[in-house]
């Protein structure tokens, strides 16, 4: 569950069927915040309302009930004409407006709808609402690529730790010899790609919460877990330390002139800001 604010009103969206549903009733509120149901069946009842929901529900809904749909649709126009989302839900099938009950409920329908249900609230406050839905899809968006390359980073770091303790490590070593190891290692990818150990940029970087891989941009980040993985075929190719240090520090120089000016690179690090 999210939550954007659009003209000082909070609108509630939940993901839902693989879709963004967005809360009618948290947009109702906008209009009359005590009489919430009402203006949504009032929507409802209108025949362009139905036409629409019927086109989209037919568009994105194997399931829809047509047969019901055209017996809504003809009594639309009615005085007495009345349709409420349960009911057109259970009637029609419909998948494309969900109604909950609770503390947390209410009545919420696909963002396609809850723009078009916006829009006849008021112009205006559609628009702000497609602003705040889309600035909070490229904050998720952004998050998402950020996850995706750190969780990058830590897979390709196990494989480099596993190399290292398959090659390098002797048997009957003490926890405080292994990890006087792994630490060495990981400092050969400092030094190729950062030029300084861990202890170095703690060092010059007093006060600083984090490891100097926290601190890596972008371009880093993707240079980072190429060396792991190359250093971990090195590491079983059983080449010295100095000689892999030399190559993956040549390998880092070659790899981040390519990288900070690419394109899609780029493009990551404007939407990391």
């Amino acid at each position: 569950m999210a939550k954007i604010n659009v003209l000082s009103r909070e609108i509630t969206i939940n993901s839902q069927n693989g879709g963004d549903y967005i809360s009618l009733t948290d947009i109702a509120r906008f209009k009359d915040a005590k009489r919430t149901d009402y203006i949504i069946m009032n929507w409802m009842r209108n025949r362009n309302t139905i036409e629409f929901l019927g086109i989209w529900e037919q568009l994105n809904n194997p399931d829809f009930n047509p047969i019901e749909f055209d017996g809504i649709k003809s009594q639309s126009g009615l005085n007495s004409f009345i349709l409420t989302a349960k009911r057109w839900i259970e009637s029609a099938n419909a998948i494309g407006i969900i109604s909950k009950a609770g503390r947390y409920g209410g009545t919420f329908a696909h963002k396609d709808i809850a723009f078009e249900f916006a829009s006849w609230i008021s112009v205006e406050f559609k628009l702000y609402l497609i602003k705040e839905f889309q600035r909070l899809k490229d904050e998720e968006h952004r998050q998402l690529g950020w996850d995706i390359r750190r969780n990058l980073a830590k897979i390709n770091y196990r494989i480099h730790t596993d190399a290292i303790k398959e090659h390098l490590l002797p048997l009957e070593l003490t926890q405080k010899q292994v990890n006087v190891v792994y630490a060495s290692e990981a400092d050969v990818l400092n030094m190729a790609l950062f030029g300084k150990t861990a202890k170095e940029w703690r060092i010059k970087n007093p006060g600083t919460k984090g490891k100097i891989r926290d601190k890596a941009n972008v371009s880093q980040l993707v240079c980072l877990s190429n060396l792991e993985n190359l250093n971990a075929s090195f590491i079983s190719e059983n080449l010295p330390q100095p000689e892999r240090l030399i190559r993956l520090n040549k390998i880092a120089i070659q790899q981040m002139k390519l990288l900070i000016n690419d394109s899609g690179v780029k493009l990551l690090k404007g939407k990391e800001k």
